[in-house]
């Protein structure tokens, strides 16, 4: 039975040593790596951060528990503290989805303070190459200013990306698959500044490039729409945002507002001109209360309000910042020119230590067809997950899910952090 329970954790290490990059999420390896101070010098921590919480009670465990347990090994009770000092981290790993199938994954992050009391930045990177020849590089920064009065947001991307698409709108058919391959760069970069607590307004940069723009033609929604080779939307974007979650990995309560108006002009060098608005809220709600159980609600309603995009700039499933919407549909299933999405989800303790939990998830979906057209049916989705803790100072869990979709969609979905 121990050799067995080794060779199941040794499993999950290589599986899950990082964010499985294909899901494109901003959650750092297990937690922002720690480097601990020489003997005989105590690490303490310089300021609080929503990415870290205080440790759990001393019963509480985690893959890093298990592990040292199973191999004999000594757990460091030093307190985990970010400095000044950047902590860098590489990694091999596998990662897995239902449009990438499995993936080689080389993957690293670097952790920083701009100043003792600052919140913690961060810049994480990754290179994947997928069993269906795609090849990502994302790197996504999250810095902050000393006084923590202002807040750099990027993401940079380079994909070269055979992916296929079904068609417009959530009345499309799942058998009419249109095969496509493109290549894809994205340079976003936001700056907020703190207006009032929790509450940030500020403005951005953001620039989408596809090229090599090619599909097999099998179905008329492409063709109709217009086929374009190339497809440039640049412009600026306008951003407030209000963050009041206690965790920004793993939050017990609070909440999450995100709005963004997107302008592309055709001055700025876009293909056309076009506007859109993205709102994204999250309720997270204690349930029962007092429990460890939460109730987590979304809504995340993309608009395009102006203009006509390239076919591959149009709201779609799973192209969100972190891919996370549609569990239970393959990425790029609905696309539309108006997305409308909820879910829900109950997150709950299996074991009283905290490293093992589980989800049950509900979503639905709503797609336009092109611009000017109605919303369509809405396509459900829903399954089962388990959770296991992968680092209980952060609450950073490695999520196993299952989702089912309509027209006989369904598949497993993993990643690092809860989804949203």
């Amino acid at each position: 039975m121990k050799l067995f329970l080794k060779l199941v954790l040794i499993i999950i290490t290589i599986l899950l040593a990082d964010k499985l990059y294909a899901q494109h999420r901003r959650v750092p390896i297990s937690t922002i790596p720690i480097k601990p101070k020489k003997k005989g010098k105590k690490d303490t921590v310089v300021a609080k951060d929503t990415a870290f919480v205080k440790k759990e009670e001393e019963n509480q465990k985690d893959v890093t528990d298990i592990y040292a347990k199973l191999f004999h090994k000594k757990v460091s009770k030093e307190v985990e503290s970010i400095t000044s000092k950047p902590s860098f981290t590489i990694v091999p790993a596998l990662g897995y989805t239902l449009v990438s199938k499995l993936a080689l994954v080389v993957a690293g992050n670097v952790a920083f303070r701009t100043a003792p009391q600052s919140r913690i930045s961060t810049i994480v990177a990754s290179s994947s190459l997928s069993q269906r020849r795609q090849f990502t590089f994302p790197i996504e920064s999250n810095i902050w200013s000393p006084d923590n009065n202002y807040n750099f947001v990027g993401d940079f991307r380079f994909y070269r990306y055979p992916q296929s698409t079904y068609g417009l709108g959530s009345n499309s058919n799942i058998n009419h698959e249109d095969p496509m391959n493109y290549s894809y760069i994205r340079l976003y970069e936001t700056v907020l500044r703190l207006i009032s607590e929790n509450l940030y307004a500020g403005a951005g940069y953001i620039f989408d490039d596809h090229w090599n723009i090619s599909d097999k033609g099998y179905f008329s929604d492409y063709a109709s729409y217009g086929k374009l080779v190339r497809s440039v939307a640049t412009g600026i974007t306008l951003n407030g945002l209000l963050d009041s979650r206690d965790n920004a990995i793993n939050p017990y309560k609070g909440a999450f507002i995100s709005v963004q108006f997107r302008n592309n002009s055709k001055f700025l060098g876009s293909t056309s001109s076009w506007q859109s608005l993205i709102i994204d809220v999250r309720k997270y709600i204690n349930f029962p209360r007092g429990s460890d159980n939460v109730l987590a609600l979304w809504s995340f309603d993309w608009l395009i309000l102006n203009g006509r995009p390239g076919y591959l700039d149009l709201p779609s499933t799973q192209w969100d910042t972190y891919s996370a919407t549609g569990r239970g549909y393959i990425q790029g299933r609905f696309r539309g020119a108006h997305m409308i999405y909820a879910e829900s989800e109950y997150r709950y303790k299996i074991t009283e230590n905290g490293l093992f939990g589980g989800v049950f998830f509900l979503n639905a979906e709503s797609f336009s067809a092109a611009p000017g057209s109605k919303l369509q049916s809405i396509q459900p989705g829903f399954g089962p997950g388990l959770r296991v803790k992968l680092n209980k100072a952060s609450k950073t869990n490695i999520c196993i899910d299952y989702g089912f979709g309509r027209q006989g969609s369904n598949g497993l979905f993993i990643d690092v952090g809860e989804i949203f």
